[in-house]
């Protein structure tokens, strides 16, 4: 049953819902903590479930043959995560998601949900566009290592979430804008030195 401050939380971030379609959803929603070092996903997982975190940090990475993790993606505070492998593919994860901080999510069964979804055009629509802002993140990520260099990724980044770099070690960040953490040292000391005229 959802309590005052849950319908309170998921009208603000279900702007075009009404009460009705969120009740109709939520009922299936839980509270989940992750503490710190946690994993959320793993590797080869099929998990099916959909995420908003309410507080806390997630990051998502690649374990490399010889070990290396290239960190693919990073969520914060007021955003939703998911395993794409497995809502858009229908495919196990190639990713292991782990809680960088202690994380608070409200999560809801994917599979649970459909036929929820399938039933109400609101909602319908809601998922839809879900599904495209997934697809569109990928391309963003795609598109900015075309177009952007690395430095100005990092400031793309570091504008998007100002505090990121005080929350995420460098190692993690080099290998998200696709640069050493040695090189990642020289852009931020290059943005960091006075503008000479």
């Amino acid at each position: 049953m959802l309590n005052q401050e849950d319908i309170g939380f998921y009208l603000s971030v279900f702007k075009e819902l009404d009460l009705k379609d969120i009740y109709r959803l939520f009922y299936l929603a839980k509270t989940r903590g992750i503490a710190a070092g946690e994993i959320f996903i793993d590797e080869g997982d099929v998990y099916n479930k959909l995420a908003y975190i309410k507080k806390g940090l997630i990051r998502a990475y690649y374990l490399k043959p010889n070990g290396d993790e290239m960190t693919v993606l990073l969520r914060w505070e007021n955003q939703f995560i998911a395993s794409h492998d497995k809502i858009i593919y229908q495919q196990p994860s190639r990713f292991i998601y782990h809680a960088l901080e202690d994380t608070v999510l409200m999560e809801i069964d994917y599979d649970k949900a459909q036929p929820i979804l399938d039933s109400s055009p609101k909602l319908s629509a809601t998922r839809h566009d879900f599904l495209l802002r997934m697809l569109a993140e990928s391309m963003d990520r795609v598109e900015s290592f075309i177009l952007l260099s690395p430095e100005e990724r990092y400031l793309q980044l570091v504008h998007e979430k100002p505090d990121i770099v005080n929350r995420v070690p460098n190692k993690y960040l080099a290998t998200l804008l696709g640069i050493t953490p040695v090189s990642l040292s020289r852009i931020r000391k290059r943005i960091a030195s006075p503008r000479k005229h």
